[in-house]
């Protein structure tokens, strides 16, 4: 194993190094929450498909491959769609708005009174995906080096949290380009085929399997439905997605940028649910299907190979884990104590500016490592976040996007009864239960539709304002522009 951890250590050697760099880049707070709003296609899609193919996309992947074959790739297909919907319809809008949160929009668009509410849903949801990434380095670090859980967490999310610290997402964009990098190799170029090899070929994976895992539709429609409605929207509002779109230095850059992304992620996808199949086939009794990606790279790949693939398992969950860490802080700091404080109240003021979000991340990053030491059941957390960022803020986001005569009013009536609606379901049904974003998202639709109509329109100033965000003519965002990077 010694050429495995030589190849391990020197990525996260690596990855300290360019947190280094970052710091020195990280001058502004524009440079330091969003790269300086520069980012040209090359990084931008590479960067983007790094963020959404996180420790869940890459072990739970291959799991759900393990567990249903071909239909596996669903969770990770449904992701990629998100992310073409978004990059195809709303990408270029989001990037001519020149803000730092999901709320700031909101604001934008409804008058000013919509932005501490969803700021603390927002909040929670990027909180609890920073910490089940973090949680995913106990399961990379055992393979690695044999290290109890709680030593594993805190030696990966310490360096996460170091280097993102240092240089925010300059640093983050250079560490998810090498990740992306090393996935691509590691994931598609390596484990695959070895994987499909070691399996006999498909056809002795067909022979071998029941025919149920080579049906696409196998894993069940139920269940399809829900990951749509869960992480295509899902990719739709989530702050960790939005803020690497405010890091594209045009909204070309944006709507392309993502575009190759979201294609590169349903590639990915496909990929894990056949390594998950092959994984099937050459152990078929394994305990956990997310015990799938590790066995397979421990027994199968050679030496130095495996130590590759495993720094790519390690590189998907720190790409989310670092994203997730800085949207986290970004609201915390933007949008719940700047406002708390009545400071920062429009997205053009510095307020804070570097050392202020810096402290933030470092703040947030020691709550994340702690709560993912502390908490067991991560899969329960994440999916209220997930319940309350889709039956809470969905509605609100996307009518401010698309209908003019939604109001501030229909815009909390939505988070608050969404999110209502979703917690007293997730009560009742179980908080894993499918029923909770079924009805909770209809509600919160039902309740702004309601209260805009029955609540005057927003004000026409506040809606010339916003259209001239949305045209990228505001003329206090001009010193903004800055010369592309690649």
């Amino acid at each position: 194993m010694a050429v495995d951890y030589t190849v391990i250590v020197v990525y996260l050697a690596g990855m300290l190094a360019m947190g280094w760099w970052g710091m020195r880049r990280a001058k502004s707070k524009s440079e330091f929450l969003v790269a300086g709003r520069r980012l040209g296609p090359a990084m931008y899609s590479g960067t983007m498909a790094a963020i959404v193919l996180g420790g869940a996309s890459t072990i739970g992947g291959v799991g759900l491959g393990y567990q249903y074959g071909l239909s596996g790739a669903w969770m990770v297909f449904t992701i990629g769609l998100g992310l073409l919907a978004l990059s195809v319809f709303f990408s270029a809008r989001i990037a001519r708005l020149k803000v730092y949160t999901v709320s700031e929009m909101l604001d934008l668009r409804y008058g000013g009174r919509a932005g501490v509410i969803s700021g603390v849903v927002m909040w929670a949801y990027t909180l609890m995906l920073a910490v089940t990434s973090t949680i995913a380095y106990a399961t990379i670090f055992d393979v690695l080096f044999d290290v109890n859980r709680t030593v594993a967490i805190v030696l990966g999310g310490a360096i996460v949290v170091a280097y993102s610290t240092l240089g925010g997402m300059w640093s983050i964009t250079l560490t998810d380009m090498v990740q992306f990098v090393v996935k691509t190799i590691g994931v598609l170029l390596l484990l695959l085929p070895v994987a499909v090899v070691k399996a006999g070929g498909f056809a002795e994976m067909r022979a071998k399997l029941p025919a149920s895992y080579f049906d696409p539709l196998g894993v069940g429609g139920e269940t399809i439905f829900t990951y749509v409605l869960i992480y295509t929207f899902g990719m739709l509002i989530g702050q960790d997605i939005w803020q690497r779109v405010f890091t594209a230095r045009s909204d070309r850059t944006a709507r392309w940028g993502g575009t190759v992304a979201g294609t590169y992620c349903l590639a990915y996808a496909l990929a894990g649910a056949v390594i998950g199949t092959a994984a099937k086939v050459l152990y078929p009794d394994l305990g956990s299907p997310d015990d799938a990606f590790a066995t397979i790279v421990k027994d199968e790949l050679p030496v130095g190979v495996r130590g590759l693939v495993l720094a790519a398992a390690l590189a998907a969950v720190m790409s989310t884990s670092s994203g997730a860490l800085i949207a986290c802080a970004t609201v915390a700091n933007n949008d719940i104590w700047s406002r708390l404080r009545g400071l920062g109240k429009r997205s053009g003021e510095e307020h804070g500016e570097v050392a202020g979000n810096r402290a933030f991340i470092l703040v947030m990053g020691l709550a994340v490592i702690g709560t993912a030491i502390a908490l067991n059941d991560v899969v329960e957390a994440l999916t209220v976040a997930y319940n309350l960022l889709v039956g809470g803020l969905l509605v609100p986001i996307l009518g401010g996007l698309l209908w003019k005569r939604g109001t501030a009013e229909g815009a909390l009536a939505a988070v608050a009864v969404g999110g209502l609606a979703v917690i007293g379901l997730m009560a009742g049904y179980g908080i894993l239960a499918n029923e909770p974003v079924y009805y909770g998202l209809p509600a919160s639709l039902l309740a702004y539709v309601a209260i805009s109509l029955a609540t005057r329109p927003t004000d026409e100033a506040v809606l010339a304002v916003w259209r001239e965000r949305l045209a990228g003519r505001s003329p206090e965002l001009a010193s903004e522009t800055v010369p592309a990077h690649q």
